[in-house]
């Protein structure tokens, strides 16, 4: 089953401040979810969204299954990724 990713704004905007290679890791990973998100992210304790990691970054999801669509909320380094 496929899935169609969407960047939020403020998402796309973060990325675009990364480090290109940095950037690069983190747009790969997030094309791989396109298969199977739920083998790559894990469900976060106190929000309906969920993480994937990459190296020392996180990036902040909701996947919405009865759309089959996955919404780039946030990313950002993971010390400050869950501050607003």
């Amino acid at each position: 089953m496929d899935c169609k990713l969407i960047w939020s704004i403020q998402a796309s905007k973060q990325m675009e401040r990364l480090d290109r290679s940095v950037a690069k890791r983190i747009h790969e990973k997030v094309g791989q979810l396109h298969q199977t998100p739920e083998r790559y992210v894990e469900k976060l304790v106190r929000y309906p969204y969920y993480r994937l990691r990459v190296g020392d970054y996180m990036v902040i999801l909701d996947i919405q299954n009865e759309m089959v669509r996955i919404l780039i909320l946030k990313v950002g380094h993971r010390s400050n990724v869950y501050e607003k």
